[in-house]
């Protein structure tokens, strides 16, 4: 691929050419967007557990929470762990903490991509907010998580960043690298609104140090001149203004202000909750007011008595 025409110290862009930040987001705003980036990574990890696309329909996304509560009610029998015990902790608890619950219980391991998608949100809203950048987007991006557009200094020239969001490093194996880099330079050039030079970005959101580039083994030759690894030591304030660990320190105070309410939990579809709550009704489980009402039942659902 060509070299981009932008301005470089050595093998890095030269960030003393670009347009320099002028302000700094207050806490108020700050503290807006990471709850905003908590909702947005809440909902779109909801999204991909259930295995739904952003092209499905109403009534596709209708079916698969309903598809989707029963599998959770199975996984609830499957997985009890003591039946007594499972069955003493249900015990006049309703159906809908229950699976809520289970929910969270299943979807543990899905933790490390939501927050990925939580930083990948405030980078962008903060870049965006930040004044530095002519204009920060996440629409019609590809591979890229989002693209940042900056002036040059003193010049009437324009750079466009297209950034992919990485929690760390080893998040892509060496050998997804090569083609990770191709896939976002590819969309890079093919990009038909870009006006002016690029250069691609891989931002390693947990991992402290400054800027690398990717390299073949053997040669040392770059995969791409026009593609950085940017970790959080340069990435967060090239972007926000901020240090690395100031925006942690924030979304850990807006976790633990709003650690009681629903903020912090993954949205669970009302129709999934519904559909699990059906299935624990056809197997005589809950009462007329949808609470757990025999133990002893669910002690038999558990055991396959039931089944």
């Amino acid at each position: 691929m060509a070299i981009q025409p932008y301005p470089r110290k050595g093998d890095f862009l030269d960030e003393t050419s670009l347009e320099p930040h002028h302000y700094i987001i207050s806490k108020e705003e700050l503290r807006n967007i990471i709850i905003d980036a908590i909702y947005y990574a809440n909902r779109k990890s909801s999204r991909a557990i259930l295995n739904i696309p952003d092209t499905a329909t109403d009534k596709e996304i209708e079916k698969q929470y309903k598809k989707e509560g029963s599998k959770l009610f199975a996984y609830f029998v499957e997985y009890c762990g003591d039946p007594a015990s499972t069955a003493f902790q249900c015990y006049k608890r309703s159906y809908r903490d229950v699976a809520k619950e289970q929910f969270h219980n299943r979807t543990l391991q899905k933790e490390r991509m939501n927050s990925g998608w939580r930083y990948q949100a405030i980078a962008k809203d903060a870049a965006a907010r930040s004044k530095r950048f002519i204009t920060v987007s996440d629409i019609g991006t590809l591979e890229a998580d989002f693209n940042a557009v900056i002036r040059l200094r003193n010049t009437s020239d324009k750079l466009t960043i297209y950034v992919s969001v990485k929690n760390r490093s080893k998040t892509m194996g060496g050998q997804d690298w090569p083609k990770a880099i191709i896939a976002l330079e590819t969309t890079a050039i093919n990009d038909r609104n870009r006006d002016g030079s690029y250069i691609c970005v891989f931002g390693i959101t947990m991992e402290g140090g400054k800027r690398t580039i990717r390299r073949q083994r053997m040669t040392k030759i770059p995969f791409s001149n026009n593609t950085e690894i940017w970790k959080s030591d340069f990435f967060w304030p090239f972007f926000t203004n901020m240090k690395y660990d100031d925006i942690v320190k924030n979304v850990l105070n807006v976790l633990i202000d709003t650690q009681q309410n629903e903020l912090i939990n993954y949205h669970i579809p009302d129709e999934l909750i519904e559909s699990f709550g059906d299935s624990c009704r056809k197997n005589g489980l809950l009462d007329e007011d949808g609470y757990f009402n025999d133990a002893l039942r669910l002690v038999n659902l558990f055991c396959g008595c039931l089944r």
